[in-house]
């Protein structure tokens, strides 16, 4: 499958779609919940609370934003791909993560969600035909082809991965080293 081209996604997306090299687009969704799992598997239980800055979401809050993005972008994916008319509403990050449990949940269990949800997104974009990944439909306000959403998801968790290696994990290392 191509990249999706400038005009296949809202501007904001770049910032996560540049992020994602050249390859096999489900091969580096099946990689991508791969490295969560090294980066991030069998961390101390008080590092997965670490915030570096007040205010900022806790390391656990962080990966159960990614599996909330997985879940609903997976969605816009599935709604476009079946020719859904319905304009579909924004995720307003913030709220999401003030009403989730993800602070409270601990980070095994969510990277075993992660790989469930993943897994879950990948059989779906293997259901799809070449036809598929052309259709359009409106997320957020924009327009959005089916292709856009797999290199969103990746270009996502790269930057969140890059993010908690810099912000999170380096410092903390550092402090224990």
């Amino acid at each position: 499958m191509r990249r999706p081209n400038p005009d296949e996604y809202n501007e904001y997306y770049s910032l996560y779609i540049n992020q994602v090299p050249e390859g096999d687009i489900l091969e580096m969704l099946a990689t991508g919940v791969q490295a969560s799992r090294r980066l991030l598997g069998g961390l101390p239980e008080a590092w997965e609370v670490y915030r570096y800055e007040p205010g900022k979401w806790s390391l656990r809050e962080v990966v159960g934003h990614v599996i909330d993005v997985e879940r609903v972008f997976g969605y816009r994916a599935l709604s476009m791909a079946r020719s859904d008319p319905a304009h579909l509403p924004g995720m307003d990050q913030d709220p999401w993560a003030a009403s989730s449990n993800a602070g409270d949940r601990p980070l095994a269990s969510q990277l075993e969600d992660l790989e469930r949800a993943r897994a879950s997104s990948i059989a779906m974009f293997e259901s799809f035909d070449g036809e598929t990944w052309d259709r359009r439909g409106t997320a957020s306000g924009f327009e959005f082809t089916v292709r856009a959403f797999p290199y969103i998801l990746a270009g996502h968790e790269i930057h969140h991965l890059r993010v908690l290696e810099e912000r999170y994990l380096k410092p903390l290392r550092d402090a224990a080293a």
